[in-house]
């Protein structure tokens, strides 16, 4: 099971009666392992100075009123069980609870044995020397492989270790050793310790999460003394090192590829230098799962080769041991990593593809990968919009022609809609989407950080299109972007929430253009307000249509057209004094009008509502504004009955004084009612 299935799965519930029968103190059976990140050291009742270890990677040996013992788990069904066993030096009395009698200290080859690494203490045995320096007067550290660390070393090493006993295996033994008494407590991340083997380095890593290693092999049970020194137990037979992370990758026939790519992109300069990094190592099985023209374009672009390999060295040595699911790892690139788990094997990025791992270096640790971990920044467009909800868009770009754009070198950024935006179909591919599509690409690469209200893009179709920011939402004319910027080689992605459509002239050439809105283009005229319209600006219009101008009473309707004034403060009410798209609407927006009072815009299920009537169509852009069509006139809240005081009533003879001055645009309107 993976390092974060062994630290993160629960509930966890205690089986010992030990533990439930009032023993005193605090108990990890009670909490998960998870939670204890710490090294500690505490002393029992006994006055034995015991090594509390509070981490799921470490075993815990607890001790407390009732002694001291070990609460070691086991994972049936997703259960994390508590049972507990003595800690070494400690055993159960008959009728006592816990295990309060402490054993007198013995040397370091029977400590050996009560820990459990009783294969350790046999090879000791079959060399002439070690034997009496473990049982003789001194101080010593051994870091003691358990025998299961032994039974999986490889046939051939262990032949090679028993052949040699007083020579290759006294070695072995004595690189395990060190010639001081070293506790958890000194063992801080990224020291060297020097061994009794060559006085060859032993590195240390002491992990955020608790976890320890020795040489990346972890560290099981901590601090066991002895009369002579102490004894820590670890999971792997650990040997010396003596390469850096280029050498290793010189020497290893699987690199071929990555060797070549390394020194195409100079990294093996620092590869070869101090430091401690962790290279996530692509084998040459690795590089051929790419298509070749991508791998050659990689291999051929020096910046993107380099961001490729940036994008598999970590800023820090990571054993794997140390690498839990859940955990976000930072590359040279900039870039984080996702470490999941998948049953027993660790996933980057959703996929297990570490093959070998822990391979020990001067200056860090390589894990074999057998797959590319190709960043944003060596892809192209086409490349980038391959993992996006956006192949629906992409498609459209292919079939009109502009797939040398997404592929190409050119410095450009793709307003690419989402999938949902098409499930009703895709338009025809014919001048006009071609044009249309060319208006979704801009003539630069930005990231949307920088864009800022106001701001005009050029578009390969030659348009200007205009940035939009709102609280909530940044949005280029109607369309807002939906997602994080993926930033590529030379272009960059936006993922926006529905085709753009570029503004086609000022709001009265929209409104002219379209015969719904022929009545209010005529009050429009008649109110003196096309230039207004007409000039540059920034406004929100909700175009009454014909059928909200005849769904008037008659008589409030002859009233409105008989007023000049009235019907310019009318329709000034409609226009809103900065432009609001539908993607920039929260809850509610408060919209100051031309008229002075505000317009409540608000949106609830995708729908826009003005004064809480539904908007029929939103978001027809033009060069000055925006127009929102509505299927009702709105009146300002002077004008109406619950808010005014009165009763909207003016005499048939006032209308009629008034008529003659706006005859002409009557007879407009009374033509559209008939």
């Amino acid at each position: 099971m993976c390092a974060l299935c062994r630290r993160l799965l629960a509930p966890i519930r205690s089986t010992s009666p030990t533990a439930s029968s009032g023993t005193k103190g605090k108990s990890v059976a009670n909490q998960q392992f998870a939670d204890l990140d710490h090294t500690n050291r505490s002393k029992s009742a006994n006055g034995v100075w015991t090594s509390v270890v509070t981490t799921g990677l470490v075993d815990v040996c607890i001790s407390k009123e009732g002694g001291s013992f070990y609460p070691t788990a086991q994972l049936p069904g997703g259960i994390r069980v508590i049972s507990y066993e003595c800690c070494p030096g400690y055993e159960k009395v008959p009728g006592e609870k816990g295990c309060p009698a402490a054993l007198p200290l013995s040397n370091l080859y029977e400590t050996l044995g009560v820990v459990g690494s009783t294969t350790t203490q046999l090879y000791t045995d079959r060399t002439e020397k070690l034997r009496p320096e473990m049982e003789g007067p001194g101080s010593f550290t051994i870091f003691a492989p358990s025998n299961e660390a032994w039974a999986s070393l490889p046939a051939e090493v262990l032949d090679s270790l028993v052949s040699n006993v007083n020579i290759e295996l006294l070695n072995a033994l004595r690189y395990h050793m060190v010639g001081r008494r070293v506790l958890t407590d000194e063992l801080k991340h990224g020291m060297t310790l020097t061994s009794m083997y060559q006085n060859s380095d032993i590195q240390i890593h002491h992990y955020p999460n608790g976890i320890v290693t020795v040489n990346c092999a972890r560290l099981l049970k901590a601090d066991h003394h002895a009369t002579n020194g102490v004894v820590h137990l670890i999971d792997k037979v650990i040997s010396t090192v003596t390469n850096n992370i280029q050498q290793i990758i010189e020497i290893e026939d699987t690199f071929e590829t990555l060797r070549a790519a390394v020194a195409a992109s100079g990294l093996n300069t620092m590869l070869e230098g101090n430091g401690q990094y962790t290279l996530l190592a692509p084998t040459n099985e690795a590089f051929e799962k790419i298509p070749s023209e991508t791998l050659n374009r990689i291999l051929g672009d020096p910046e993107a080769l380099r961001d490729l390999l940036n994008n598999h060295i970590l800023k820090s040595a990571m054993c794997a041991e140390a690498i839990v699911a859940g955990l976000s790892l930072e590359t040279l690139e900039g870039t984080t990593l996702e470490v999941g788990c998948s049953g027993d094997m660790l996933t980057i990025n959703g996929k297990a593809i570490i093959s070998n791992k822990d391979i020990l270096a001067t200056n860090g640790v390589i894990h074999y990968i057998d797959e590319l971990l190709i960043p944003d920044s060596a892809k192209t467009l086409f490349e980038l919009a391959a993992e996006s909800d956006v192949s629906t868009a992409i498609d459209l770009f292919r079939q009109a022609g502009l797939g040398t754009h997404l592929s190409g070198s050119e410095r450009l950024t793709l307003l690419a809609p989402l999938n949902s935006v098409f499930k009703d179909g895709t338009p025809p591919i014919d001048a006009h989407t071609r044009n249309l599509l060319r208006n979704h690409i801009i003539k630069d690469q930005l990231a949307s950080k920088y864009l800022y209200h106001g701001q005009t893009l050029e578009t390969l179709g030659g348009k200007k299109l205009r940035v939009f920011v709102y609280r909530n939402s940044l949005c280029i004319e109607n369309s807002c972007i939906a997602a994080h910027d993926k930033r590529g080689r030379y272009g960059t992605l936006f993922t926006m929430d529905r085709l753009l459509t570029p503004p086609m002239g000022t709001v009265m050439d929209v409104l002219k253009g379209d015969n719904r809105f022929s009545m209010l283009v005529a009050a429009i005229q008649s109110a003196g307000l096309t230039e207004t319209l007409n000039r540059e600006g920034v406004y929100t219009v909700f175009a009454p249509t014909n059928e909200a101008f005849r769904a008037l009473p008659p008589r409030e309707r002859s009233r409105l057209l008989g007023d000049a004034k009235e019907l310019a403060n009318i329709l000034k009410y409609h226009v809103g004094d900065e432009i609001l798209v539908s993607g920039g609407i929260g809850a509610l927006v408060r919209l100051k009008s031309l008229q002075g009072d505000k317009l409540e815009v608000s949106l609830k299920n995708n729908v826009v509502s003005v004064n809480k009537e539904p908007v029929a169509e939103p978001d027809i852009m033009a060069t000055n504004g925006v127009v929102h069509v509505i299927t009702n006139v709105l009146q300002p809240p002077a004008n109406r009955p619950q808010e005014r005081g009165d009763e909207l009533a003016d005499s048939a003879l006032e209308i009629f004084k008034q008529a003659s001055a706006f005859s002409r645009v009557r007879c407009l309107l009374d033509l559209h009612l008939a």
